[in-house]
């Protein structure tokens, strides 16, 4: 094995070693976003990423894909094929990449680690995501409408979509549009059974997308909280669980019961209360 020096990731062979030791000298780096690629031929696939180039077709669900090899995969899903099982749990997979990722659940294997606070990772997605949400602070893409600012440029193009009103995804079978593929991709498999689920192998949570299913592990079982409370050292997962945990700094009570006054500051506890109050109402009017 050949072990690169600056993020310990192995290879095989010296020729894999070599060129991903492009990938740390910036050679091959990105203009729009600065990622750094092995090789030329690798940026190339990649600058389709910011371009919207998709010349990849799958002619079953005429879905896109930027790399043949992704089309590739995909394909797999339709045969219903899986050719590579696990030898622990007998877990079938597609594709041979998804087995030796999944085969780090037994292992405990998590061979990237964050060269920023050693923290390590079964995943490289995983760890990219890490380190993009836990050490930079850096938002270069500006919306031209309101000015909000953005760690990456996908998610300006999508959040543009919201003062422009686009919707640019039709759904094939009915009138259905989307302003997000990740809205479409819901909407055909919860309306039409069509596309496949992500299943975490963990806690067998589901998932429309790959990615998402990589920021549920980070977050859920890696332990990854990047979501850090301005009045005490707590942490969260999610921008929606911080902001519920900002309400026991609040005084603010917005939530009042119509039947006795009584003021909350969460809707959990608010429904609560209201389903029991109106039941005690319901049985001294009997």
């Amino acid at each position: 094995m050949y072990s690169c020096t600056q993020c310990e990731k192995c290879f095989a062979s010296q020729s894999g070693l070599y060129l991903h030791m492009n990938i740390h000298s910036g050679k091959y780096k990105c203009t729009e976003c600065g990622r750094c690629c092995d090789s030329n031929s690798y940026l190339e696939k990649h600058r389709r990423s910011h371009s919207g180039e998709k010349p990849f077709e799958c002619f079953v669900c005429n879905k896109r894909f930027t790399q043949a090899g992704g089309l590739v995969r995909h394909t797999k899903l339709h045969s219903g094929e899986k050719p590579h099982k696990c030898p622990v749990c007998d877990k079938a997979f597609s594709v041979s990449g998804h087995l030796y990722r999944h085969m780090r659940v037994h292992t405990g294997d998590k061979p990237y680690k964050c060269s920023l606070c050693d923290k390590c990772f079964s995943e490289s997605g995983n760890l990219q995501l890490h380190k993009r949400y836990a050490h930079s602070d850096s938002r270069p893409y500006q919306c031209p409408y309101c000015g909000k600012l953005f760690k990456v440029n996908s998610e300006m193009k999508r959040h543009v979509r919201i003062h422009t009103d686009a919707k640019p995804y039709s759904c094939r079978h009915c009138s259905g549009s989307f302003r997000r593929p990740i809205q479409l991709q819901v909407h055909l498999l919860k309306s039409h059974n069509e596309g496949t689920w992500f299943t975490c192998d963990i806690c067998q949570q589901q998932f429309i997308t790959l990615g998402g299913l990589r920021l549920h592990s980070l977050r859920r079982h890696e332990h990854v909280k990047p979501y850090v409370c301005s009045e005490c050292p707590k942490r969260f997962c999610t921008a929606r669980e911080l902001r519920l945990h900002h309400q026991v700094h609040s005084n603010v009570k917005c939530l009042s019961c119509v039947i006795c006054n009584k003021s909350f500051k969460r809707t959990h506890f608010y429904v609560k209360h209201f389903k029991r109050c109106a039941s005690n109402l319901v049985s001294r009017a009997d």
